[in-house]
Order: structure tokens, then sequence, then C-alpha cells
């Protein structure tokens, strides 16, 4: 009988989502570090913030996602 395991870390949910995370982490950290200090070209709503926070909640997403529906991989005996 075939054994059936998950994909793991080779789920592409799993890499979309900590990808998406780490950017959203990059931008939030960006935000925090450089402030209100744009130029005059500078939006008044800083982009940084709200993009690194729907970034981060959207990778939250897929890794949940991943976590709760895993994809159940069959091997095969040889």
């Amino acid at each position: 009988m075939a054994e059936k395991h998950t994909a793991g870390l080779f789920d592409i949910r799993t890499v979309i989502g900590a990808l998406l995370g780490l950017y959203g982490v990059i931008l939030l950290i960006t935000r925090l570090v450089a402030g209100d200090a744009g130029g005059e070209n500078s939006d008044p709503e800083n982009a940084n913030l709200w993009m690194g926070l729907v970034l981060l909640v959207v990778g939250l997403a897929f890794l949940f996602w991943a976590r709760v529906r895993p994809v159940v991989v069959e091997e095969d005996e040889e």
C-alpha cells in the first residue's frame, strides 16, 4: 500500500506566503525607519505602511491555508 505524506515546505503556498510576509515586514520596517521623511513628491498617506500590512496579512493567509488544507502526496512502492 502506498504511504501518504504532506508536501510540507515544497507546497507552493508556503513559499508564496513566506515571500509575501517577508516583503510585508521589509516594507513595515522601511516605514518605521524612514518615518515621514519622504520628499515633496511623497504621498501623504504612506504606501509602505499600507502595502506592508496588506502583504503581511495575505502572506499569513497563505501560510494558514497551507497549514489547514495540506497537499497530500502518495508515495509509490517499488
